[in-house]
């Protein structure tokens, strides 16, 4: 496959490309170092629905943010990454949503930039996964969000939000799973947690975050994670989350670490009137294209 960005593969016939587009970048990929999509899906949200406006809504706030970033004292503008626009889906069941992630993924592989999708909910993340470690076998896998989302089904669906990180582990050939302060889900996937020791707690961070450097890293945020005083656009909402500091000591660790792919989901920007939310997630994902390039 030849790699002369956006026609090398297609993007035509899988992005639609009208919209918004995240503050600073093309949408020809040549060159670039990052690759950006969205997925407007939210089929089994549970709760609260609106995820699938997540990816216009970090989009359109985003020019309201600084392209610099004092933490890492690096800018935007000096790097080169594409917005390819929101993957075309099908509306209705999980399966094939999560097919055409996955097929869209290895192609933005293909052409040797590093994935960062925005959703949409949290099912679509195993497609993304299952992309990537393809590529990199010895992946681990670092979730933040408040819930475990360990269920095998939920109401009926296997590729269900809350089966997220049961469908990745299914992908994810190293089984490396470290799950970053989680604070909600049953007796059941708590028990699964404190015997796997992929519960981290926050203080732990460093350590465990320490222990595979050097390995490729797939970052997963759900940004319920957060907590609703900061985060209330997200259709799942648990207290006792955590703020912009705790992340900032995340992404302070992950200077040191090989992220090859991400993806920011569970904003419904549509819950939160004041755009608060939005702000939040779109400079979540400003981080993780600083982190991805450098």
């Amino acid at each position: 496959m030849t790699t002369n960005g956006l026609e090398a593969f297609k993007a035509e016939e899988m992005f639609d490309r009208e919209g918004a587009i995240f503050m600073g970048a093309r949408r020809d990929s040549s060159g670039c170092q990052v690759g950006l999509f969205g997925v407007p899906y939210d089929g089994t949200t549970s709760f609260r629905p609106g995820t699938r406006f997540g990816p216009a809504g970090i989009r359109e706030v985003s020019p309201g943010l600084e392209t610099y970033c004092p933490q890492l004292d690096r800018d935007l503008d000096s790097i080169a990454y594409a917005d390819l626009g929101a993957l075309n889906i099908t509306y209705g069941a999980p399966e094939p949503v999560v097919k055409a992630v996955e097929q869209a993924t290895a192609r933005i592989l293909s052409l040797g930039l590093k994935p960062l999708m925005l959703g949409g909910e949290h099912s679509i993340s195993s497609g993304a996964v299952a992309a990537v470690a393809r590529e990199h076998p010895d992946l681990v896998l670092v979730q933040l969000d408040a819930h475990a989302d360990l269920r095998q089904t939920w109401l009926g669906a296997n590729h269900s939000h809350a089966c997220a990180m049961r469908r990745c582990l299914e992908v994810l050939p190293s089984g490396d799973l470290l799950q970053i302060a989680i604070r909600s889900g049953t007796a059941e996937e708590f028990s699964e947690l404190h015997r796997s020791s992929r519960l981290v707690p926050l203080h732990q961070l460093h350590q465990r975050l320490n222990e595979i450097r050097g390995r490729p890293i797939y970052l997963t945020v759900d940004l319920d994670w957060f907590d609703p005083a900061v985060m209330p656009g997200t259709g799942t909402p648990e207290p006792g989350g955590f703020t912009w500091p705790d992340f900032a000591e995340l992404v302070a660790e992950l200077q040191h670490q090989n992220l090859v792919g991400a993806d920011v989901v569970e904003l419904a920007p549509h819950l939160d009137p004041s755009g608060i939310s939005s702000v939040l997630a779109a400079k979540v994902t400003r981080s993780l294209l600083l982190l991805m390039a450098q």
